[in-house]
């Protein structure tokens, strides 16, 4: 898929560091979504494991049965990454001003995006850049919902069915030396009155990719 320059434009094009200057220290995600995400992080993530929480903030949604190397942490705003107990580190950086990520090649074993994807202006050279960091023939694992702060995601986003969002994830990915191994579509639910009916929740989507680059 080749993005125009009209798919990248999004509603507020001020600097992106003025919208996240100040930290929110919130659940962008409801806490159906969140469970499944770990659930789904428990199937795939294993103890000793080089973990890159990319886009994150002051939570993340990470298992806690698994004892991780490492977990390197990337987001926006200093204050959320610093209250992150997960992360061992982390770094600050604008994806829509440069996507040179500072780690060196093939040195994470897996790499994570939840509820960041969306807001990419030039998600092929972040992709790219992934295909460098993360091990041949490891995994990548994007995750969002119908969520988002819609004056800062791309008319790309915005403008997709929820369904035309997962195949343009897809496409970016098989572009830049990734192979889909897996792709989510489910529902989620919230119990409602004491748990006497069950209420929808945030729609979980999920693509699951493996490195297909020849990074050794």
């Amino acid at each position: 898929m080749q993005l125009s320059s009209i798919d990248r434009m999004k509603m507020d094009i001020n600097n992106d560091q003025i919208f996240y200057q100040h930290p929110r220290y919130v659940h962008h995600l409801s806490e159906p979504f969140r469970n499944r995400l770990t659930k789904l992080y428990s199937e795939y993530l294993s103890n000793e494991d080089i973990i890159l929480d990319l886009m994150s903030s002051w939570v993340s949604h990470l298992p806690y049965n698994i004892r991780f190397k490492k977990v390197i942490g990337h987001g926006m705003n200093k204050s959320e990454l610093s209250a992150n107990k997960r992360l061992d580190c982390f770094w600050v950086q604008n994806f829509n001003q440069s996507q040179n990520i500072p780690l060196d090649d093939s040195s994470v074993d897996i790499g994570l995006i939840v509820a960041g994807w969306q807001y990419l202006q030039y998600p092929e050279k972040v992709s790219l850049e992934l295909s460098r960091i993360i091990k041949s023939h490891s995994l990548l694992i994007i995750s969002f919902t119908n969520r988002a702060f819609w004056s800062k995601a791309p008319n790309i986003w915005c403008n997709s069915s929820e369904e035309e969002r997962i195949e343009y994830v897809k496409s970016v990915l098989n572009a830049n030396g990734w192979n889909i191994e897996k792709v989510l579509n489910e529902k989620t639910y919230v119990n409602k009155l004491f748990g006497f009916y069950n209420a929808e929740s945030d729609p979980f989507f999920s693509v699951v990719a493996r490195n297909n680059k020849s990074n050794n």
